[in-house]
């Protein structure tokens, strides 16, 4: 049987929807029908520069959320019907543009009836770059994260009460998620950056003060020295362009961390003994898969007591030949607070 697929056919090409056949679990999988799917920045930046790829034609996407079409051998808890989202990866079977995928069954999870498919579809990469971030296996310096206790876990739920937390772009799909991670884990208060249009949004996620993200950044230091009371230690930095990461480095206590979702652009400073860890925000990864289990198994709940809120989403028309038309949105900076979603089996 083949489904539909939108394809890269070369690097740097164009997009084009066309058909492949549906890929087989094996054991351990699920084989998913792709109810919707989510647009993220690394999409637009794949077809531009190539990165992350080495076969073409190539098939992306890493937010799925759909119905279980079929079992593999050895899986247990999932049945075929059941909704489920979860990440999608850099190869053709596990990706999410497309209409039936490819995913481990210990990565996903079951969604609950008080969000939709089109929301669940918006959290995975958000959500794996937010978390791996805050709490996935720490680093000195480089790739990894700041190994803080996770609050789906017993012991992490309020655990850093009293600390300050900045968030540079509240109002992203990543900044998000982390600033609901963050009210779970008791950071108090929760400072972000965002379009001030945003601020009631943000609020009702637990941000507890927004700073204009036109005010200079020069002007940083002093705005956070009136809204903390105490020295910030931890920056999530999820624009992470050059001028943000040096701004989130700069007013670091000693001793703090810095996270950021890009290539560091940061002049460390040695005796400052300030952590730079830089994110990659994939559970499909050996080095983030056990972190990712604990994840997964908890995001049900997470989601069902309403502790963990998906984005605000847009569904584009067209199914997945709707997708180049929002990425090239994205790309031009015309997308604020919301997910972009596709709904693969509307392709015409």
């Amino acid at each position: 049987m083949s489904q539909k697929a939108l394809f890269l056919k070369e690097k740097q090409g164009a997009w084009e929807v066309g058909t492949r056949a549906i890929p087989k679990p094996r054991e351990g999988e699920l084989l998913v029908k792709i109810e919707a799917t989510a647009l993220n920045p690394v999409d637009w930046k794949v077809q531009k520069s190539g990165v992350f790829v080495e076969e073409w034609p190539c098939i992306l996407g890493e937010d799925s959320a759909g119905t279980v079409a079929a079992v593999g051998k050895g899986v247990t808890g999932f049945a075929v019907g059941d909704k489920v989202v979860h990440q999608g990866w850099f190869t053709n079977d596990q990706a999410a543009f497309q209409q039936y995928t490819i995913v481990p069954a210990e990565i996903t999870a079951k969604v609950p009836s008080n969000i939709s498919l089109d929301e669940a579809a918006s959290i995975p990469l958000a959500l794996a770059t937010a978390a791996l971030g805050l709490y996935g296996e720490a680093v000195t310096q480089g790739q990894g994260g700041l190994g803080l206790t996770p609050p789906w876990e017993d012991a992490g739920r309020d655990k850093y009460a009293g600390k300050p937390i900045l968030v540079f772009g509240g109002a992203t799909s990543v900044g998000q998620i982390a600033i609901q991670l963050a009210k779970l884990s008791g950071f108090s208060p929760i400072i972000a950056t965002a379009s001030l249009k945003h601020t009631s949004f943000l609020k009702s996620l637990g941000v507890d003060h927004v700073i204009d993200r036109s005010v200079p950044l020069s002007e940083l230091k002093t705005q956070l020295e009136s809204l903390a009371k105490v020295p910030i230690e931890v920056v999530y930095d999820a624009v992470s362009f050059p001028e943000t990461q040096r701004a989130g480095y700069s007013v670091l206590a000693p001793g703090g961390s810095i996270l950021i979702v890009q290539g560091p652009q940061i002049k460390i400073d040695a005796a400052a003994n300030k952590t730079i860890a830089h994110v990659f925000g994939n559970v499909n990864t050996p080095s983030n898969r056990a972190a990712g289990i604990g994840l997964y198994k908890k995001l049900t709940s997470l989601l069902e007591k309403g502790e963990l809120k998906p984005n605000r989403v847009e569904v584009l028309p067209d199914g997945l030949a709707g997708i180049s038309d929002g990425l090239k949105r994205m790309e031009l900076g015309q997308i604020s607070g919301k997910k972009l979603i596709a709904r693969p089996q509307e392709t015409a």
